[in-house]
């Protein structure tokens, strides 16, 4: 009765490691799908700040009146969208902390705003709706 155990055993062992042997080796053997895209690898955006940090807003101004001075009024497309924390903290001007892992951005003063970890900063809440993330509950 032992010996037939034994030797059940030993032809189950040998069979599993024969399947996967040749699940393997069939893996190895097919071909390609025709037509299968090849995608290249993604090269990071530079923005204006010269970094792939920051990556540029591609909206159009409003209309400005003119104005009497010389001097051209600022526009937002002069700012980023969004910018890298600095040291785990939102820069000035950038006060909207967004977190990848969860698709959410914390206002300033909001539940979770002091413990969130930022890994974007956005000025405008419409730049982080427009990103894909949608605003804490909280």
């Amino acid at each position: 009765m032992i010996t037939m155990l034994r030797r059940s055993f030993w032809l189950a062992l040998i069979g599993g490691a024969g399947y996967a042997m040749w699940i393997a080796w069939q893996r190895q053997q097919a071909p390609t799908p025709a037509g299968a895209p090849e995608w290249p690898p993604l090269e990071p955006h530079v923005g204006t700040t010269g970094t792939p940090d920051a990556v540029e807003r591609t909206t159009e101004p409003e209309a400005v009146p003119d104005q009497p001075s010389g001097d051209a009024p600022a526009t937002d497309l002069d700012r980023p969208a969004w910018v890298a924390p600095v040291e785990g903290n939102c820069p000035d001007g950038f006060p909207i902390k967004a977190n990848d892992n969860s698709g959410i951005y914390h206002l300033p003063g909001g539940r979770f705003y002091a413990r969130t970890v930022p890994e974007r900063c956005y000025a405008r809440t419409e730049d982080a709706e427009a990103d894909g993330y949608r605003a804490a509950k909280s």
